[in-house]
């Protein structure tokens, strides 16, 4: 397991001590547990669309997980093993061959969907057809490798990755040609925006309608208003305990609407069983003394922050966005979020204990490498030097308690740089596609970033690339639209060494992070920890390092 951070930290002057103490500890099949039973998830919002090839939410990628599978995918396991890739609907991981630019899988046999079609080569070159048919938000940096792949970003709606993925129906096999070795493409092909789907998956986004997988559950229901509900797939039968484990409770319903007090409340009383949403700061120093054994914290790498529209005024001048990194002050931000103990200051893209990491922080009083205090006299003089003071600035941040806050908080800071600025709340069911997408005209918002795996071009290329900026897109992830051109350039070669010359590819992340970092497309709030807060019931609570909270292997007492 994991090891946790046992917290000993002073909160808004009350000791929160030992939240981690006792929390249930186990990894998957870890002990035997009863199948059975409904387990009841909380959270504030729903995240939008139920499309695995679209969404790009930490909320729903922990439940496409045990919904869809990939050709391979992330050891289910709670140590440091969950960042291994295995084989899942692959019989095996495939040798690289043709000089690192060819792999072919081959299928296992007797796979089902849940709609009790079977598993077939055809549908896994549709499911890849179909990842850049529906602009996926990853169809830019993760697949574009593949051949083919430039003519399906061009033209959508016509994308065949003609000799890109080819397929062997009497082999039972599926190839995949690469333009250039990558070193990551196991990685990029085991996340849920390569989920296998049905051949005849319509090539639009799924919206609130269920779409068949292969996992232990299956999607009954879903109203974004109300509720998320997941039962068993009667197709599934386990066939590795590594890539897919068999799930234990019956059924898992999702619900929304309850306020962060609501669900603290509601998990207390036994009537809720976890909540997606951090608990509220002024309820930890109660949950951490009277349910210690179950709540549990563990440190991600992982960002807040505040992506600023470089397209747009009055961030589209540099000045103004290094001002704004100058001016927070991230250890109030940190007070916000929950105190010491559950954050850390952070001004850099690379989170700390991350690849290619080394501290950095330009934007500091002092002139040190980590942050320590805002540099108002600093930030003043930027705004002077780029005469935009007076202008009209809108903060969209996410309808919760921190992201409000936080929000507030920004707007406080702007205020007293010059701007005339306002904080528009938008519930978490919209706001992080409504955020990415050019047509809203958002200036600067408020967001979070959690490692897909673990790998620099994951924060950096995928973030700030430019081939993650889609203008009027709901799916465009570079949420500043920003693109330099040099600095692209940069992370290409970066990511083409990562076989060649591991050493120099380190490196040269290294310098795109501290790149990016000078021209400020965002500013970087704090590295947060995760809280988990689960109901008595809830045994063999087991928190994976990529997957976070792995729900299927919990059972209900």
């Amino acid at each position: 397991m994991r090891p946790r951070t046992t917290l000993a930290a002073l909160m808004s002057g009350i000791a929160l001590a030992g939240l981690a103490a006792s929390m249930p500890a186990g990894g998957a099949h870890a002990q035997e547990g009863t199948p059975g039973g409904t387990m009841r998830l909380l959270a504030k919002a729903a995240s939008g669309t139920i499309d695995p090839h679209i969404n790009y939410t930490l909320q729903y990628f922990q439940i496409n997980y045990m919904l869809y599978d990939g050709l391979v995918t992330f050891r289910k396991a709670g140590d440091e093993t969950g960042f291994d890739v295995v084989a899942d609907l692959a019989e095996e991981l495939p040798e690289p061959q043709n000089d690192g630019k060819t792999y072919v899988f081959k299928l296992r046999e007797g796979i089902r969907f849940s709609d009790g079609t079977d598993l077939t080569p055809e549908d896994v070159l549709a499911s890849f057809q179909r990842i850049f048919k529906v602009s996926g938000p990853t169809s830019g940096t993760f697949y574009n490798g593949i051949v083919g792949a430039d003519a399906c970003l061009e033209s959508p709606a016509d994308c065949t990755l003609d000799g890109g993925v080819v397929i062997d129906d009497a082999a039972n096999t599926v190839t995949i040609n690469l333009t250039a070795p990558d070193g990551e493409f196991l990685q990029k092909i085991a996340i849920p925006h390569a989920a296998i789907l049905p051949a005849e998956t319509p090539a639009e986004d799924a919206g609130t309608t269920p779409v068949p997988g292969t996992g232990p559950y299956m999607i009954e229901s879903y109203n974004p208003n109300e509720q998320l509900r997941m039962v068993r797939n009667p197709h599934f039968a386990e066939w590795s305990a590594d890539a897919q484990p068999a799930g234990y409770p019956d059924q898992i319903d999702y619900d929304f609407g309850l306020t962060e007090e609501a669900a603290v409340t509601a998990i207390q009383n036994g009537q809720a069983d976890w909540m997606f949403d951090p608990p509220p700061p002024d309820r930890l120093a109660e949950i951490g003394s009277r349910y210690a054994s179950q709540v549990s914290v563990h440190p991600l790498t992982a960002m807040w922050y505040a992506p600023m529209n470089t397209n747009l005024a009055p961030f589209d001048d540099v000045r103004v966005r290094q001002a704004v990194n100058y001016a927070i002050d991230r250890s109030a931000i940190v007070k916000l979020f929950g105190g010491a103990a559950l954050a850390q200051p952070a001004c850099q893209i690379l989170p700390p204990g991350f690849p290619s990491y080394v501290p950095y922080c330009p934007y500091t009083a002092g002139g040190t490498d980590t942050w320590s205090a805002p540099d108002m006299e600093k930030a003043r003089a930027l705004v002077a030097e780029s005469g935009t003071a007076g202008q009209e600035v809108t903060i969209v941040a996410e309808d919760n308690t921190v992201s409000r806050a936080i929000g507030v908080y920004l707007q406080g800071v702007l205020n007293e740089l010059g701007y005339k600025t306002s904080v528009q709340p938008i519930s978490q069911n919209i706001q992080f596609t409504y955020i990415q997408n050019t047509n809203n005209k958002v200036q600067i918002s408020i967001s979070q970033w959690f490692q897909d795996y673990p790998s620099p071009s994951n924060f950096l290329q995928v973030l700030f690339g430019c081939d993650s900026f889609t203008p009027g897109s709901d799916a465009s992830v570079n949420i500043a639209g920003f693109c330099d051109e040099a600095i692209d350039a940069k992370m290409d070669e970066a990511a083409a060494l990562t076989l060649t010359d591991p050493e120099k590819s380190a490196q040269m992340w290294t310098e795109v992070d501290h790149a990016v970092t000078d021209a400020a497309p965002a500013a970087v709030l704090f590295t947060p920890k995760r809280v988990d807060f689960v109901s008595k019931r809830v045994q063999n609570f087991t928190f994976s390092p990529q997957f976070y909270w792995i729900m299927s292997q919990s059972w209900l007492q």
